[in-house]
């Protein structure tokens, strides 16, 4: 998606209120909102000659109220019993109307649907073909389960907008007089929403949490009072909120959040009540790494992250202690740095309300992406015991091994494209639907690169897409994990790239680089690569009349041959 994202809202009420709130946000992505024709949803929908889609738009918001698109459940909202499988079959139209729909826009943004409460008739609400809240947790669940697997579409939880917006979400004036449905605090919270999920699928999520320890992750100062006597968990309200807190944060590792820790205190104190303490959730495994040491935070933070290969933009920094907070804020202002409650109690509530984490999709990756970091540390611990470089590559056994794109990758190749910023050629962001209909296109080839060596397997880490135009080869994406840079997986990739193109008989290799924010990382290894720089100094050329040698100490697997 580029610098200004086109929005379109289609609704069956009046969505200028929302449109104006969308377009007026001055959080990113910023966005250039039309509407397409007041309740004309189906219309809108099955044409695709309709006038809102004769630009193309890169995303699209379908917002409607149930009983304007499912006949059955208008019929029930007005006191006729409905059968339940003929209201489902009416989700399943509805739901294919979308599905024609996803490819006029990159994303496809659909709210589930809400109705108010009906107090006159509570006792029946759950009743199934009577009640219209039985109903309305079928349609939405038939509506998630139609689409979840569709390409470019994702299914969003209007539900959490009502609840913020407390008991005037809906207003029946307002309804009346101009035909909109909720009221402006429904529509804000739907934003704040809509604007995350926008910078998910664009790969702007924030991927690491680095925490205090003294009255964040548990009540009192450690070196102080002993790991024994530190407030955590038991019968304390204090304490059950910390463990609740923990608790919260290691679901956020299990969806692929790196944790980290950056605190003022001796590490053995602090590394002690983390492995004796019987109510910490949070064990040392549970972290990607630390600094534990008296020295100021923000060079603590700086020199983590570099160890772990990342952006200060994928941090997020959690301390209970305002003043670090602000030194944090001053001197990183790419990190992420949340005011906190002062309430013990609100600590968990505010780590699920930040909305910077985001995520189009959670595969085993991400679900082993702490383990993956871990085994990084020991792979840093051996490089400091062997003496060069490329006695380290050959004490890791580093294997690569070469895939082209398919069904079962393809969710991984989607976010790894999407989510990758420091070694990646040209940032280009493509949909799970956009990347096959580009890779089968004529002289193209796409390919995908898995790492591992003896500390474990980096998982589907590397992106390689190439495409032939005038008798040479055109690098398209080079994308590589910040998890495996720097082990000559690099290399390996444009090795393969070279070979590809004189095994066609092809006389060059181009790679036109794209600079943004986060990719210099990417500029410095073609600058190093031995590629001829062109005229310009994005533009990196290698003759075919010379093969590009395979990084030593590196192993390549082909599992079909490329080329």
């Amino acid at each position: 998606m580029g610098s200004e994202i086109k929005c379109l809202v289609i609704s069956d009420s009046v969505a200028d209120n929302f449109a104006a709130l969308l377009r007026n946000d001055e959080n990113l992505p910023r966005l250039n909102v039309t509407t397409a024709p007041y309740d004309q949803v189906r219309q809108v929908l099955l044409d695709e000659d309709a006038e809102c889609w004769q630009s193309k738009k890169d995303v699209a918001v379908v917002w409607t109220r149930p009983q304007a698109v499912i006949p059955s459940f208008r019929d029930l909202s007005e006191g006729r019993e409905v059968s339940v499988p003929k209201t489902l079959e009416e989700v399943d139209e509805y739901c294919d109307a979308l599905k024609l729909a996803a490819g006029r826009a990159r994303a496809l943004l659909v709210p589930t649907w809400s109705i108010p409460d009906v107090r006159a008739f509570s006792l029946l609400d759950m009743t199934t073909g009577i009640g219209t809240g039985n109903m309305i947790m079928r349609m939405n669940l038939r509506l998630a389960e139609n689409l979840e697997k569709e390409p470019g579409i994702h299914v969003l939880s209007s539900g959490a907008w009502i609840t913020r917006a407390g008991p005037d979400a809906f207003s029946d004036k307002l309804w009346y007089m101009a035909k909109v449905p909720f009221s402006n605090e429904v529509y804000k919270a739907a934003v704040v929403d809509i604007k995350s999920a926008l910078r998910a699928i664009a790969g702007d999520s924030r991927k690491l949490i680095l925490l205090d320890l003294d009255d964040t992750l548990w009540g009192g100062i450690v070196g102080d009072v002993g790991w024994e006597n530190v407030v955590l968990g038991g019968h304390d309200h204090i304490g059950e909120a910390y463990r609740d807190f923990q608790l919260g944060l290691k679901a956020f590792a299990a969806r692929g959040i790196l944790l980290g820790i950056v605190s003022k205190n001796e590490e053995t104190v602090a590394l002690e009540a983390i492995e004796k303490h019987p109510e910490m959730v949070l064990r040392r495994e549970d972290f990607a790494g630390w600094r534990i040491n008296w020295r100021d935070k923000a060079e603590n933070i700086v020199e983590l992250v570099k160890e772990l290969n990342l952006g200060l933009q994928s941090v997020v920094f959690i301390d209970d202690n305002p003043m670090e907070r602000a030194r944090v804020r001053e001197a990183l202002p790419e990190v992420l740095v949340p005011e906190w409650p002062t309430d013990r109690t609100q600590y968990r509530r505010a780590l699920l309300d930040l909305d910077c984490f985001n995520a189009v999709s959670i595969g085993v990756e991400d679900r082993q992406r702490t383990d993956m970091y871990r085994a990084e540390t020991e792979r840093r611990g051996v490089r400091k015991e062997v003496g060069s470089f490329e006695d380290w590559l050959k004490t890791l056994g580093v294997r690569v091994t070469v895939g082209h794109l398919s069904r079962a990758n393809l969710a991984r190749v989607e976010q790894l494209l999407n989510k990758t910023n420091q070694m990646n050629l040209r940032t280009r962001r493509m949909t799970a639907e956009e990347i096959p209909n580009w890779a089968s296109g004529p002289g193209r080839v796409f390919l995908v690169f898995t790492v591992s060596d003896r500390f474990g397997d980096s998982g589907l880490t590397g992106i390689l897409s190439l495409e032939e135009a005038d008798g040479s080869v055109n690098i398209t994406d080079f994308v590589l994990s910040c998890r495996v840079m720097g082990r000559r997986v690099e290399e390996a990739m444009v090795h393969i790239a070279v070979e590809y193109a004189r095994r066609r008989k092809l006389s060059h290799v181009r790679a036109d680089f794209v600079p943004t924010a986060r990719n210099k990382p990417c500029h410095d290894f073609w600058l190093k690569s031995g590629f001829e720089q062109g005229k310009t100094e994005n533009l990196f050329t290698w003759s075919t009349e010379r093969s590009y040698p395979a990084p030593d100490g590196v192993e390549i697997r082909q599992s079909d041959p490329v080329g």
